[in-house]
């Protein structure tokens, strides 16, 4: 599993506007073309009605290939967007809502709910409140995850990994060179912003994703 999320903030183009939006647009494109799994769409600065076009867009690109498109916080925009799941934060809607709001008929049968953990003690939380998977990180340290404090590491990622049922996906600082130290610890996938936004060219790009697959 190779998932992208959005970092709107750390594209060239950091100012709020059309010309992130755009940038956005082609990073997704990108990682779509270059064989991505999923692309977690998280703009939490982004206003609603944008979001939800540049959502209804990536669904546009994923169109007939084997992506999912998930978007981080907003159920709303999820929904009316077509998305295939939505991935819940510390300040999002409760797990357990959103899992019975799943429950009662309210979305598609395969609509994924995902959840940030940072310790295995939020692992299990997710689990029983009925996550499909997490993401769990950071692992490693990483200009976007600062906020969470110091990276958790490997061993923290595998005691997690092992106290769950549900797939772990290891995300902070995660590139082409350590994913594999993050699959052997029990992930089931790798998240990265930069290794999708950094990598100069298409074919670069997809060439890492295709031995991220041949690893995992």
């Amino acid at each position: 599993m190779v998932c992208y999320v959005t970092g709107g903030v750390s594209l060239r183009t950091e100012e709020l506007g059309p010309a992130r939006v755009r940038d956005l647009r082609e990073a997704i494109r990108r990682a779509v073309a270059a064989g991505a799994d999923w692309v977690q769409i998280r703009e939490r600065d982004l206003p609603g009605g944008e979001l939800l076009r540049l959502t209804r867009e990536a669904v546009e690109m994923a169109n007939g290939r084997q992506v999912r498109i998930i978007v981080n916080d907003r159920l709303d925009v999820a929904v009316a967007a077509g998305a295939g799941g939505v991935h819940l934060g510390g300040q999002s809607l409760p797990v357990s809502e959103v899992s019975a709001w799943r429950g009662a008929g309210n979305a598609l049968a395969d609509f994924l709910i995902g959840a940030s953990c940072h310790s295995e003690v939020e692992a299990r939380a997710a689990e029983r409140d009925g996550a499909d998977y997490i993401f769990f990180g950071p692992v490693f340290a990483t200009p976007e995850k600062l906020s969470f404090g110091p990276p958790q590491g490997l061993e923290k990622l595998r005691e997690a990994c092992r106290s769950v049922k549900i797939p772990a996906i290891a995300i902070g600082g995660v590139n082409a060179e350590n994913a594999e130290e993050c699959l052997r610890a029990g992930a089931a996938g790798i998240a990265a912003i930069r290794m999708f936004q950094n990598t100069e060219s298409q074919e670069k790009l997809r060439e890492e994703v295709a031995r991220l697959h041949g690893i995992s």
